[in-house]
């Protein structure tokens, strides 16, 4: 009789430890709905992990996933920054999703546009779609030119033109806010609805590496980031806000918002912590009354109202290297952006008129090369060898004296693509 108890408690136990080994299993798998499949890869799906609809579009740019993908998001990403640029993107069978480019043009800036997107898809492969912000008089010219550009290029891009347009009663104040129309751009999230994410540059950018290096930073991004910008200054002894702003700023000298990465589906979603509530406030609620508080202390206009906004949401700003936003205020006393030195200029970005005037040879020589440069004609002999001549008589200017910079990634990726042209011939 006692061996039959031995038995019975033994067997008892093991049920007891088995049981427990089950439940434990299942809890394990319990937070997750279901296997999503993109491409050759799968991935799990949690239920409690919030919507970025798109973001496995981003991270595999040249991948579209089926509609449920809506809830996955990838990973931490990464909260830092760094000087080279991001690798290519994975490669999925699905058909390749355009990358999202925006701008706003007003008054005399259409020449300057055209360059600016013309100096994205001289470089870049991957398809790419347009949203172009501009005054009515200037809509059927941007039509004339896009649609005149050769197919090889003009098959690369679809575009859409807007007009200009802001909330409310304010609409004359929002349109002379700094530069003309320029505030355009902090409505993007609420009028680009069924766009998830998007890279917004001022009129006075050149790229000087593929878009798709560009778009790739948006994979970088960690689960709180929701824009990317670099800082406004490198040397705080020379920074602007640091010493004379009278509002708020983003970190110790601020960012500049003229290339400006941003993830709509998040900052649509966002409660934004300020100074003028004790809960957040969505985007579409925080800027007008945003703009009444600050507007007799910002200078700079729209830029000023969203450090205004990452002073307070800190958590929310992936911060990039400054190649990546090259100004005349990383040479003009000196070289100071080290991520440039490391590894070249990525984006060059010629605010104040510097494309246009005297005052940086350098900058005007890449703005007027690119300009006159006929699509049809050989990126080596015809853009990049009479640029370089150019670039060679401006060693009089501190810009000048480090033109190589300029087109350290610029001349090996117009050679390569020369090349790749050539074989295909």
């Amino acid at each position: 009789m006692r061996r039959y108890m031995r038995v019975l408690v033994l067997c008892m136990v093991l049920a007891f430890f088995s049981a427990l080994y089950v439940c434990s299993h299942l809890s394990s798998l319990g937070t997750f709905e279901s296997v999503a499949v993109v491409g050759d890869l799968a991935f799990s799906r949690s239920a409690s992990l919030q919507s970025d609809v798109g973001k496995i579009a981003r991270q595999w740019p040249e991948t579209r996933g089926p509609g449920d993908l809506q809830d996955y998001r990838h990973g931490a990403g990464d909260t830092g920054s760094s000087s080279a640029p991001p690798p290519p993107p994975q490669r999925g069978r699905g058909r390749e999703e355009p990358m999202h480019l925006a701008v706003v043009a007003c008054g005399d800036r259409q020449e300057e546009t055209l360059t600016m997107l013309k100096s994205a898809m001289l470089l870049s492969a991957r398809p790419a779609s347009f949203h172009i912000f501009a005054e009515e008089q200037l809509h059927q010219g941007f039509r004339d030119q896009l649609d005149s550009w050769p197919s090889m290029y003009r098959s690369k891009f679809n575009y859409t033109i807007y007009p200009i347009t802001f909330p409310g009663e304010n609409q004359e104040e929002w349109k002379k806010l700094f530069k003309p129309c320029a505030s355009q751009r902090l409505f993007l999230p609420i009028l680009l609805k069924e766009v998830d994410s998007l890279i917004y540059v001022d009129t006075d950018i050149l790229f000087l590496r593929p878009l798709e290096d560009v778009w790739a930073l948006l994979s970088r991004f960690n689960s709180t980031q929701l824009a990317a910008m670099s800082p406004e200054h490198e040397e705080p002894r020379i920074a602007w806000y640091n010493r004379f702003a009278r509002h708020p700023f983003y970190g110790t000298t601020g960012v500049n918002s003229g290339v400006m990465l941003m993830n709509l589906t998040r900052i649509r979603a966002a409660h934004f912590k300020n100074d003028m509530t004790s809960v957040g406030l969505r985007w579409g609620e925080l800027l007008v009354p945003l703009y009444h508080k600050y507007k007799q202390n910002i200078t700079w206009g729209d830029q000023d109202l969203i450090n205004i906004v990452f002073h307070y949401n800190p958590e929310n700003l992936y911060v990039f290297p400054c190649h990546w936003n090259f100004r005349p205020d990383h040479c003009i006393y000196g070289s100071n952006c080290d991520a440039a030195k490391q590894a070249g200029v990525f984006i060059l970005h010629g605010n104040r008129g510097v494309f246009h005037d005297s005052r940086q040879p350098a900058f005007r020589a890449i703005y007027d090369a690119i300009k006159k440069f006929p699509f049809e004609q050989d990126l080596v002999s015809a853009l990049l060898a009479p640029l370089e001549v150019e670039l060679n008589r401006t060693t009089h200017t501190y810009c000048g004296q480090v033109h190589h910079l300029l087109t350290q990634n610029y001349g090996p990726t117009l050679i390569d693509i020369q090349r790749s042209r050539d074989q295909d011939r």
